[in-house]
C-alpha cells in the first residue's frame, strides 16, 4: 500500500495549485468572456484579458492603457487601510506589466455614513503619493451596508508588452522582490509598504524599459493565482506550453514552497525572454537587487508541466480545457488529427 504524497512531493504541489483559491478565481473569467461574447480575436491589437486594455493611438506612437481592479468584501473590511493601498498598487502594476507608466486613477467607494470609509480613503492616498500617479476622480456612496471598492487605472506605453506575444523556446523569467513579508494572515508577499517611494517607482521602471528596448514583447505580472498561475495565464493566452521548474522559482528565506507558491508578490513579474536577451533582462534586475530566475522553457504543446528534482506532472493541459478562456482556440487542423 504506497503512502499519500508528502507536502511538499511534486504531486502534492501540483494538487495544491490545481485547486487553489488563486487559479480557481481566475477559471471564472472563462464564464464572463463567454456571456460577454468577447472571444479571442487574434487581429486586436491586444486581445481581451490582458493585465490592461490596450488602445492603439490614431498616430501609431503608442497605447492608451486601460485597467480596473475590485477587492473583496472581507478583505476591505478587515484590513480597510490595506485596501486602499493595495487599489493604487495593483493597479500601478499592471499598467507597468503592460510596458507602460501610469498617468492617473479614479476610485468607485461604496461605504456607510460617518468615518467608516477614512480609513480606505487614508490607503489610497499614501500609495497615490508613494507611486507619484494621482487620483482624479471617482464615485463615492455613503448610504451603503459595507464598504466595498475598486479602483481604475489609464496609462500610456510606447511598446507593448503583452500575454498574447511569448514565442516557442524562450525562457520563462520570474522577478520578484523579496525583500518584503508577509501582510499575515494573508498571501500578501508586502516589499512596498515601509520601502523607499523612489526605489519602488524606479523599480518599476524596468518593465518600460525592457519592452522599449527590444528585450521582451511578453510578460504578465503575479497575481492572487500564484507565480505557476499567472504563468497559466500567459501560456494560455499565447497559445503555448511549458515546463516550469518549481524549485527555480525565486523564495523568501525561510518560507515554505507550498505558501510560496500561492503567494501575491507586491512586486513580482514573469517575461518571456529570448535567449540572445536573457542575460540582458537578468542584469537589469539584479542591478536593482530583485531577484530574477528562470523558471522554464515555452514549448508549442499547449501542456503546462511542472517539475521537481528528475519527475514531472502534469498542472494544465489547454487541448482539454481552457482556463481563462482568453487564448486562442485549437486549430481545426489539430482538432482532426486529434480525432483519427
Amino acid at each position: 500500500m504506497s503512502s499519500a504524497p508528502s507536502d511538499d512531493s511534486l504531486a502534492a504541489l501540483t494538487t495544491l495549485l490545481r485547486d487553489s483559491r488563486g487559479i480557481a478565481h481566475k477559471r471564472d473569467i472563462d464564464a464572463v468572456m463567454r456571456a460577454l461574447g468577447t472571444l479571442y480575436d487574434g487581429a486586436a491589437a491586444v486581445p481581451v484579458g490582458d493585465d490592461c486594455a490596450a488602445i492603439p493611438d490614431t498616430d501609431g506612437n503608442g497605447y492608451l492603457l486601460f485597467a480596473i481592479e475590485g477587492f473583496i468584501n472581507e478583505f476591505v473590511e478587515k484590513e480597510p487601510w490595506f485596501a486602499g493601498y493595495c487599489g493604487v498598487m495593483v493597479n500601478v502594476s499592471d499598467i507597468y506589466a503592460m510596458g507602460g507608466r501610469p498617468l492617473a486613477l479614479v476610485d468607485a467607494l461604496w461605504s456607510r455614513a460617518g468615518d467608516a470609509a477614512q480609513p480606505i480613503l487614508e490607503g489610497l492616498a499614501a500609495a497615490s503619493k508613494i507611486y507619484n500617479v494621482p487620483i482624479v476622480g471617482g464615485h463615492s456612496n455613503r448610504r451603503n451596508d459595507r464598504e466595498q471598492l475598486s479602483v481604475a487605472i489609464i496609462g500610456r506605453a510606447k511598446r507593448l508588452l503583452t500575454s498574447f506575444d511569448a514565442c516557442p523556446g524562450q525562457n520563462l523569467v520570474a522577478a520578484i522582490d523579496l525583500r518584503g513579508r508577509f501582510h499575515e494572515p494573508y498571501a500578501y508577499w508586502d516589499a512596498s509598504t515601509g520601502a523607499p517611494a523612489a526605489r519602488l517607482r524606479d523599480d518599476l521602471e524596468l518593465l518600460p524599459a525592457i519592452a522599449e528596448d527590444g528585450l521582451s514583447a511578453a510578460g504578465k505580472d503575479i497575481s492572487m493565482a500564484g507565480v505557476v498561475g499567472t504563468a497559466l495565464m500567459l501560456l494560455e493566452c499565447s497559445g503555448l506550453g511549458a515546463v516550469i521548474d518549481l524549485d527555480a522559482i525565486p523564495k523568501p528565506d525561510g518560507v515554505a514552497l507550498r505558501r510560496w507558491l500561492t503567494a501575491f508578490p507586491s512586486f513580482g513579474f514573469l517575461l518571456s525572454v529570448a535567449d540572445a536577451q536573457l542575460d540582458q533582462v537578468m542584469q537589469r534586475f539584479a542591478t536593482r537587487e530583485i531577484a530574477c530566475a528562470t523558471i522554464g522553457r515555452t514549448d508549442a504543446s499547449r501542456v503546462v508541466r511542472l517539475q521537481r528534482g528528475g519527475a514531472l506532472e502534469t498542472l494544465w493541459d489547454f487541448n482539454q480545457e481552457p482556463l481563462i478562456g482568453c487564448g486562442p482556440a485549437r486549430s481545426a487542423a489539430t482538432e482532426a488529427d486529434d480525432a483519427r
